[in-house]
């Protein structure tokens, strides 16, 4: 763990950090952490509870051997770092949103990112954070409701962290109002189709020895909405890509052990809290029939959303005006391609 000063931001809080904090203060805004710099987020949809969330996340970053279910986040933040790479020019500041112990910028060099912002809303795990040659301040802050200045960073990149916020749209108008002009968004974030494998076994059970069953996996935001999401929040030069990662387990149990210290438990507030045993017992046999390796293993499998968006500026490129072209696509189809000639 490296050491270096905690900013702490909180929402409902409206003071500045101390004036210990120097020239990192200046970024902060004194209205960003209350209500989020897009204003209120009255009428949204409330279907996460936050403050378990952040119970979850602390009690995981707490565990002494918690470092053994990072591999998930740790590959995943690899991923983002080197889209970071494959954009040529050096970032002189970035924000790492709801980057937990530093996944991303473990991978980064100052060469690319000159100076961080680390938040998370887990304190436990801002006080894992793992050593950077990158300067880095962390906040701790709710990533719904950012405490800083408009047009502040070069950068904003966040990985496994979007899936759990409830006002998206929102929060995606933030990362945008906090970026400068031609700065640039990467995230990634869990996808709908993550551990459909848990949940059907899940479901079956319970519907079997329950007569109905009840959501314990949390509800993920669709690829298809995606882009439409980030160009209603003002980010244009839009990329969106999906990846899988499979990881073998014993069996269920040790699936839901490695999700529980990752802190990724579902915090839905229509969650059951309870499973009993003989459904646990009848879902880890429906596993393993419907899923289950020559091995004995089973798999589980997590869709990652990966998305790029740039605040628009007026150096970037953009589309022509309609009706400027000088070739339409049916006189392509009237050119001919050259034969060869038959030699003999």
């Amino acid at each position: 763990m490296s050491s270096g000063l905690c900013l702490r931001v909180l929402r409902g809080s409206g003071s500045a950090p101390a004036a210990s904090s120097g020239s990192w203060s200046r970024f902060l805004s004194r209205s960003g952490a209350r209500r989020g710099l897009s204003g209120s987020n009255s009428g949204t949809m409330n279907v996460f509870n936050r403050e378990m969330k952040k119970r979850q996340k602390n009690w995981a970053g707490s565990l002494q051997d918690g470092q053994q279910y990072d591999y998930l986040r740790d590959e995943v933040g690899s991923r983002v770092a080197d889209r970071v790479y494959d954009i040529a020019r050096t970032f002189p500041l970035a924000l790492d949103l709801g980057g937990g112990k530093g996944h991303i910028a473990e991978h980064l060099s100052q060469e690319v990112v000159e100076r961080l912002f680390l938040t998370d809303g887990s304190e436990e795990t801002l006080k894992q954070r793992r050593k950077s040659e990158i300067p880095t301040r962390c906040v701790l802050a709710d990533e719904e409701f950012l405490p800083f200045k408009e047009n502040t960073f070069d950068l904003v990149v966040s990985s496994l962290s979007l899936h759990w916020i409830n006002d998206l749209p929102g929060a995606l108008k933030q990362i945008h109002q906090v970026l400068k002009p031609d700065g640039v968004f990467i995230g990634a974030m869990v996808g709908g189709e993550t551990l459909y494998e848990l949940r059907c076994s899940l479901q079956l059970a319970e519907t079997e020895r329950e007569g109905g069953f009840s959501p314990h996996v949390s509800p993920y935001t669709a690829v298809t909405d995606l882009g439409n999401l980030l160009g209603r929040a003002g980010f244009t030069m839009l990329t969106v890509d999906i990846d899988e990662v499979q990881v073998h387990y014993p069996g269920i149990i040790e699936v839901m052990t490695d999700l529980q210290g990752m802190g990724e438990s579902n915090c839905a507030w229509n969650r059951r809290s309870l499973l009993h045993r003989d459904t646990i017992l009848a879902a880890a046999a429906i596993y393993k029939e419907m899923y289950g390796s020559e091995d004995g293993s089973v798999p589980a499998t997590f869709e990652i959303l990966y998305m790029i968006g740039w605040k628009p500026h007026e150096s970037q490129a953009k589309p022509a005006k309609r009706g400027s072209a000088t070739a339409s696509f049916g006189d392509l189809s009237k050119i001919s391609q050259p034969t060869n000639s038959n030699k003999s």
